[in-house]
């Protein structure tokens, strides 16, 4: 058995890490929440959109998609996968749009990624000028202050020959604006086992902070995170999806 760390670059399991994912399912229902609370436009960009699933999706719906993602190797299957769309290699604290959008989605809580505070308020302040008037920024996060350590979502998958178990988790100190995302890929097979560990930094927050960095730029609107119903936040549980209007 040996230990690793993972590289920087996930391309070569990110589809297999993500087999679970419903995306269908994700997609559709930020665009029910686009059809109530957008311009009626179709230009669409999906921040972080790692190897273009949910793009895909949003193309084969009718919207004119693109996407920006800072792992040049994920763009390069997106762009396999989706060869209508345009990909750039941006980070998304900072990013510039040809032409401006009508929706601007952040899957999978990569919004997180922005790793800070200050890099979180570029993102939006760049989704806000990036946006149509009457567009939507849509994301999901997750409340710092509601984050269980212990927590680990854990999938298997099989590829060839090869085994495959992929283990994720939140984790927070309990103060400050950095929180992580645990990830660990154990491959095993007929002759050996292999097992990977990485550690992602990234901005923590709560919804009541998140919230006031939104309201300066845009009409905010936050619902459960419930992919197959539109249901108001609760106030108490911390994971939700956020759709923000751009006025």
């Amino acid at each position: 058995m040996s230990f690793n760390a993972l590289y920087t670059d996930l391309s070569g399991y990110y589809d297999l890490m993500c087999e679970d994912i419903d995306y269908p399912a994700q997609s559709d229902a930020v665009r029910r929440l686009h059809q109530i609370f957008g311009n009626g436009g179709n230009a669409h960009l999906d921040l972080a959109c790692g190897t273009g699933p949910h793009v895909r999706h949003f193309i084969d719906h009718g919207y004119l998609s693109s996407g920006l993602d800072i792992n040049q190797p994920m763009l390069d299957i997106a762009t396999t996968r989706c060869p209508e769309a345009q990909f750039t290699c941006q980070d998304m604290g900072s990013f510039q749009v040809n032409e401006p959008q009508d929706l601007i989605t952040c899957f999978l809580y990569s919004i997180h990624y922005s790793d800070g505070i200050e890099k979180l308020k570029a993102c939006i302040s760049s989704a806000h000028s990036a946006l149509k008037r009457g567009g939507v920024f849509c994301f999901n996060a997750v409340d710092k202050h509601k984050i269980d350590n212990d927590l680990f979502v854990k999938h298997t998958a099989k590829k060839a020959d090869d085994a495959f178990t992929f283990r994720s988790g939140w984790y927070y100190s309990g103060s400050g604006e950095k929180q992580a995302l645990k990830l660990s890929i154990e491959k095993t097979n007929a002759r050996d086992t292999q097992i990977w560990n990485d550690e992602h930094p990234m901005v923590a927050v709560s919804f009541a902070e998140l919230i006031s960095l939104l309201e300066p730029y845009f009409e905010v609107h936050v619902f459960e995170h419930n992919f197959e119903a539109i249901t108001p936040w609760s106030t108490t549980s911390g994971n939700a999806i956020f759709v923000c209007v751009k006025a």
